[in-house]
């Protein structure tokens, strides 16, 4: 059985790659974002009542897949990257985007409703999602239903360390001028990403290897330092970059 929906908006995200995104929503509390609702589903009638909701469901498709998830080519392990990227799951037991439907779901701050150049957008933080995902449905978070107190999750008990991260005299005060000119904390998000360790965990961290991501028009680049235990992350470039 097939179905087919469509898309009611379009994510315009910090992030504009994959990777160095937040592998699960909230961990980066920061990190900003916009869907901007595309007709006919940019009424904003159809947002009343939502001033008074603090989180939102948004169900979104993982439109940068490599996989073309047709039924002929799903695989019902996966290696989440939680695990190390080595060990396998099945794939309904983890929230990887290689699934049989590419459809994902995350729980986000709401910062509410904007309208421009005759557009509506409904203003999101603590993202996971990268530019450009289309977005499938919208939903109140509802804490007394939403909220399970003693749900559990063996492989996923508690949430990453976080790894420390260092940022130089110089790129503080580029880091400075950019929230004075933009209103953005781009220290604050930097730190709320890098810590989540973006590299895959299977990888040893190499002194002499310059890691890189595009977050909002820029090139963040870092190393690892692996002189000090634990090994701690040392921001080393802040370049333009182009804009996706």
């Amino acid at each position: 059985m097939d179905f087919s929906f469509p898309a009611i908006g379009i994510v315009h995200s910090c992030f504009k790659e994959k990777f160095g995104i937040p592998r699960q929503p909230g961990l980066a509390p920061l990190a900003r974002a916009e869907i901007e609702l595309l007709p006919p589903y940019d009424d904003p009638d159809a947002f009343d009542g939502l001033e008074g909701t603090s989180h939102l469901w948004i169900q979104f498709v993982f439109h940068a897949n490599k996989s073309t998830n047709k039924r002929d080519s799903w695989k019902p392990k996966v290696k989440p990257p939680r695990l190390g990227g080595n060990k396998s799951l099945g794939v309904f037991a983890t929230r990887s985007p290689t699934r049989p439907a590419p459809i994902g779901l995350s729980v986000v701050r709401y910062e509410g409703l904007q309208q421009r150049d005759g557009k509506l957008f409904v203003a999101i933080s603590g993202v996971d999602l990268l530019e450009g995902t289309p977005v499938l449905d919208i939903k109140p978070y509802v804490p007394y239903v939403d909220c399970v107190t003693h749900a559990h999750n063996h492989f996923a008990a508690q949430p990453p360390a976080a790894i420390a991260v260092e940022i130089p005299a110089d790129l503080a005060a580029i880091c400075c001028d950019y929230q004075q000119t933009t209103g953005i904390d781009l220290a604050g998000l930097i730190t709320q990403v890098l810590q989540q360790d973006p590299r895959p965990q299977y990888q040893q961290p190499e002194p002499e290897r310059v890691y890189g991501m595009k977050l909002l028009d820029l090139d963040v680049r870092w190393r690892y330092r692996t002189d000090c235990h634990p090994h701690r992350i040392h921001l080393s470039a802040l370049l333009p970059g182009d804009i996706v």
